[in-house]
């Protein structure tokens, strides 16, 4: 275990910021909130508290974690201790089952959260599938159906309008495809200026990434480390584990660091934002700590770029329809909407 007592926190100043495609700034690294099921809600916001310490300015919240009424009780605690509200930046998203209901959603979030303002709200899976706490992978809801563009487009139409009562600052999108992505960026009156998406060095989802930043469309990454804490029924046979391959593991042995902060450093210096999550206080300041020093060189970087194994982990089979023929069909892997 290291030594809480030196435990140093880097100066705001060396953190990097990225500037939004409406000039809104956010910071290149958040702290996730999502406590995979292992942790309680109390963990992950004491957790939030310690990542404010040790620097952490962007938090990554979501309704569906069912922790943000006492993560705001944590924002309020860090406000008094002297960060102001303008310092930091909070997002928070909507679930599948309010996408008709997207105004009271965010109403709810911030009440919980205990803010005026949201600097980003998303929608949190493109579907309006639903599926109850707790229910087997292989579930399937029978009110579940395949991507509706039509629907999407009344959720979107309620996004923009958070936007225009100053609820929110920006809008964005999750666990998008980019025939998905087009459809929005065709229709839409305020475009997502960013995709969270599941983004590790064996999944990296460089045809994806490449059009959204060709879109002015910032990549959000979750799962940074590969999840090897995620819920047991989002793991499979097939599944890899980047902090066990040999790329990781050489580079993390010349930095003298555990593998999970070649992960970071690598998300950072490759552009995307990463969303790290921990209630080790440890591991919360060496989260950041990392992308402050000891760089990746050119050619690490190269090397970790020759490792994606494209290994989604995250792939979301509890929303699938009734005559899916898997969890392919979520993601458009010919470049078509599966219908």
């Amino acid at each position: 275990m290291s030594n809480l007592s030196n435990l140093v926190a880097p100066a705001q100043d060396a953190i990097p910021y990225k500037t939004l495609a409406n000039g809104y700034k956010i910071p290149g690294i958040g702290m996730g909130t999502f406590g995979s099921d292992r942790f309680t809600a109390e963990q992950v916001a004491e957790g939030v508290y310690h990542a404010a310490e040790a620097g952490f300015r962007f938090f990554d919240c979501a309704s569906v974690y069912g922790n943000e009424s006492m993560i705001g009780e944590v924002f309020a605690r860090i406000m008094q201790s002297g960060v102001s509200r303008s310092e930091l930046f909070i997002d928070s998203k909507v679930w599948n089952d309010q996408h008709d209901d997207v105004i009271a959603s965010c109403k709810k979030s911030l009440a919980d959260l205990k803010l005026d303002y949201l600097d980003l709200y998303l929608v949190h899976w493109p579907f309006s599938n639903y599926h109850a706490p707790g229910c087997t992978v292989d579930s399937r809801s029978p009110d579940a159906t395949p991507y509706s563009h039509e629907r999407f487009m009344k959720t979107w139409a309620q996004m923009e309008q958070l936007v225009e009562m100053g609820l929110v600052r920006s809008i964005g999108t999750s666990n998008m495809t980019i025939p998905k992505m087009e459809l929005l960026l065709r229709d839409c009156k305020i475009r997502p200026v960013v995709n969270e998406m599941e983004i590790h060095p064996h999944f990296q989802q460089q045809e994806l990434y490449d059009f959204l930043v060709a879109n002015q469309i910032q990549p959000i990454g979750f799962c940074p480390i590969g999840s090897p804490m995620r819920p047991d029924r989002d793991r499979t046979e097939d599944d890899t584990c980047d902090i066990e391959d040999p790329v990781i593991v050489n580079i993390a042995e010349r930095l003298g660091v555990h593998p999970a902060i070649v992960c970071i450093k690598w998300a950072v210096q490759r552009g995307h934002i990463p969303i790290p999550f921990s209630v080790h206080k440890d591991q919360i300041y060496g989260n950041i700590t990392c992308i402050t020093q000891d760089p990746l060189t050119d050619e690490e970087m190269a090397a970790i770029a020759g490792i994606d194994r494209n290994n989604r982990l995250i792939k979301g089979q509890v929303f699938l329809w009734e005559h899916a023929k898997g969890w392919e069909d979520l993601w458009d892997l010919d470049g078509v909407i599966v219908k």
